[in-house]
């Protein structure tokens, strides 16, 4: 299929920004005249409506409005950018559902058209869209609560029209790019993001969704992944078929080997195969077989089945996705299964995603879900989807959520035992207790620190139980919590929190992700006191935490494959992370791709690199790949579309043995050795600084400038 072309895309943009605004306006005023700002409710106000407030109090609560102890009100800010979030998205969903033909009324089990829904809609005195936005809800519970009171508001009549014409005004074709979804959170929150950069102000929890956020182009998704799941696949079938290794006349005719023919088929593109080099070779020459550039990832398990694969910074799901298409073609392949139970085996298995932000999380989710459809072609059944949010915090204190294990206890029926001492022991009096705790503890600091919590820093004894078994009781108790004060959102918080805790706590075969950029001058005190701590040699950006930190996930055959800032490759701050980095870690591959790598941020803003590095020791002779698409200095940036068609093109492999970057000045990573080449400094015996006069510069600024005086003589010939 192809991307959302540009126009269409600016469309999109256009109408979802719009929606965010029309909507949260609309949710302010639903929620004052239900008197959820207020102190006490309207005197007017009816039972129904007075339980419905009070079901909104505590789910704002949860989402981070706080509650003035002295005035008694509270704020709303927080809970209507939820309401406006959840209606304008269960349309949108279900939209997307309706023209990919996935939307299904629950029930008859019948396929529905938009037409069909406002048909039905008309018959029972309802709107078309609501109509559609529950049948997508029905079909998709894990993503739309069917109890969160923010759907069961009633928006104004004139927010509801507007935001069916923004809905309307799409054009069929939106919604069958592959791509669409994916762009649709950073819409959603482009506003808020330039709002948060002009204002200046340092990143906190409640900023870091929004200033984040940067959808990943596809051809770095591929790239990545087929580097590395692609170049696994291919190692296996060159080492089966050694004629092929030695007698392939190029790539493509290697790409063409490694291509999955099942469900319609799945090209690695991206691919890249270099030359071994023959003892016989002279400089520059590689005559030998031919190996993925990358390598062949001997530690990873020979199955597919084998496979997990992470993405911690999911966003809306496009590495998920991408990975998805891949796993289920190559499970099918290898075991010989049909689409429909390849799929549900790898969203079983294979597939993990962590996002700190729950509204990007459930987009995930429904990308996922949505892939998994077409791909099938109906909707059928799926299992679990191992996608959860690592940025929920408690809000609440230890000692509550303690009660809720009690309480955990009695709505599943849970019976106590007696023990020789007579004291009455259970799940909840112990194990769900004390998993109970442990959440709280871990997750204080979640909606700040997100995939960077580490189960293992908090207490190698933190966690006990089966996590599965925690959120299985949790949901269990909210099933039969429904109404009554004060659980519900707690324990809908305490359930997402086990999956995630368990995603955390998980080992992987790849971690793949475009980590989240963010300069150390940003970011809030406590994120800065967090990076001190934790990643005292990474802790100059965000992502090169995040680059730290996912060798925690990996074990010890491993890999990570991200989009990162490029500058931690060569600027002094992060010296000491490349060299532990270089001796410790096998350097499979770097892209450089400079400026221009993003075809929605323009100019030097964000300068990128490609990395795939794996978590055991490297090889005394192993060589790591370099492709750079970058442009020269001083020249205008090449474009990503361009930055794409290079990368598995006319940007050759540079090969250099990894032991020689470490010893480059500052360990510096490079794309081409050194080699016997000489370094500037050496040129020189020495160097002296003497002070000159006052000056003026170009720009009208006054100071004690300095001039380098260069005293002494070539040290050796160029």
């Amino acid at each position: 299929m192809t991307p959302l072309p540009p126009d269409l895309r600016t469309l999109l943009a256009r109408a979802i920004q719009q929606a965010r605004r029309v909507g949260e306006s609309g949710a302010q005023d639903a929620l004052r005249s239900l008197a959820v700002h207020r102190a006490k409710p309207h005197d007017s106000m009816s039972l129904a409506h007075r339980s419905l407030r009070n079901r909104l109090l505590r789910r704002g609560r949860q989402a981070g409005d706080r509650r003035d102890r002295e005035t008694g009100t509270q704020n709303i800010g927080h809970l209507a950018h939820e309401a406006a979030y959840e209606h304008w998205h269960r349309m949108l969903f279900a939209r997307f559902l309706a023209e990919n033909g996935l939307l299904r009324d629950p029930e008859h089990g019948v396929d529905l058209s938009l037409d069909d829904c406002r048909d039905l809609a008309e018959e029972e005195g309802a709107d078309a869209w609501d109509f559609a936005g529950r049948c997508a809800g029905h079909m998709l519970p894990e993503i739309f609560r069917g109890d969160d009171p923010v759907l069961d508001i009633s928006l104004p009549p004139e927010t509801w029209q507007e935001l069916e014409g923004l809905l309307d005004g799409l054009p069929e074709a939106v919604f069958s790019a592959p791509d669409s979804l994916g762009w649709t959170y950073q819409f959603w929150q482009a506003e808020r993001k330039d709002e948060v950069n002009r204002s200046g102000v340092k990143i906190g929890a409640d900023e870091l969704p929004a200033v984040t956020q940067l959808f990943t182009e596809t051809y770095m998704v591929r790239f990545l992944l087929h580097n590395t799941v692609g170049a696994w696949r291919a190692g296996r079938l060159l080492a089966d078929r050694p004629d092929l290794a030695d007698g392939a006349d190029d790539e493509d005719g290697l790409r063409r080997l490694a291509r999955l023919d099942t469900a319609g088929g799945y090209d690695f593109s991206y691919l890249r195969f270099v030359r071994r080099v023959r003892e016989e070779d002279g400089d520059d020459e590689r005559t030998g077989p031919w190996r993925p550039a990358a390598g062949s990832f001997p530690d990873w398990s020979r199955d597919a089945a084998a496979l997990r694969v992470l993405d911690p910074c999911c966003g809306s799901g496009h590495f998920l996705v991408e990975a998805f298409e891949l796993l289920v073609r190559l499970r099918m392949a290898e075991e010989g299964v049909q689409a429909d139970e390849a799929i549900r085996r790898v969203l079983r298995d294979n597939l993990f995603g962590l996002e700190i932000d729950p509204r990007c999380t459930q987009i995930a989710a429904f990308n996922l879900a949505l892939a998994a459809w077409r791909l099938a072609g109906e909707p059928i059944d799926l299992p679990p989807l191992n996608v959860a949010c690592a940025g929920l915090a408690p809000n609440a204190s230890e000692a509550e959520w303690r009660q809720l294990a009690e309480r955990a206890e009695g709505a599943t029926g849970l019976a106590g035992d007696r023990d020789l001492f007579g004291e009455d022991q259970s799940l909840a009096t112990g194990a769900l207790q004390d998993e109970m705790a442990a959440l709280h503890k871990l997750f204080g600091r979640a909606p700040e620190l997100g995939s960077l919590l580490d189960p293992g820093a908090v207490g190698r004894d933190l966690f006990s139980a089966d996590f599965k078994s925690v959120a299985k009781l949790l949901d269990i108790a909210i099933g039969r919590e429904r109404g009554v004060a004060g659980r519900d959102e707690r324990a809908v918080a305490a359930a997402g929190m086990a999956r995630a805790a368990e995603i955390l706590q998980g080992r992987y075969t790849l971690v793949v992700t475009n980590v989240p950029f963010l300069a150390r001058g940003k970011q809030g005190t406590g994120l800065r006191a967090f990076a001190e701590t934790h990643h005292g040699d990474a802790k100059g950006d965000l992502a090169t935490m995040f680059v730290s930190r996912i060798f925690g996930w990996l074990g010890r055959g491993g890999t990570q494959a991200v989009v990162s800032p490029q500058n931690w490759l060569f600027l002094k701050t992060y010296r000491k992370l490349r060299e532990r980095l270089l001796k410790g870690r096998t350097w499979n591959m770097v892209a450089r791709l400079g400026p221009g790598a993003f075809e929605t941020v323009s100019g030097e803003v964000v300068n990128v690199a490609l990395d795939v590095i794996s978590a055991g020791r490297p090889n005394p002779e192993w060589e790591m790949a370099g492709v750079d698409v970058s442009s020269p200095r001083g020249r205008r940036p090449i474009k990503a579309a361009d930055k794409g068609e290079r990368l598995w093109g006319e940007a050759g492999v540079m090969m250099s043995k990894q032991g020689e970057q470490v010893r480059n000045p500052d360990s510096v990573v490079l794309m081409r050795p050194i080699g016997d080449r000489a370094l500037l400094v050496e040129f020189f015996t020495a160097i002296r600084e003497s002070p000159l006069p006052t000056t003026h510069n170009t720009a009208g600024y006054s100071g004690n400038c300095h001039r380098s005086l260069l005293v002494g003589v070539f040290s050796r010939a160029p």
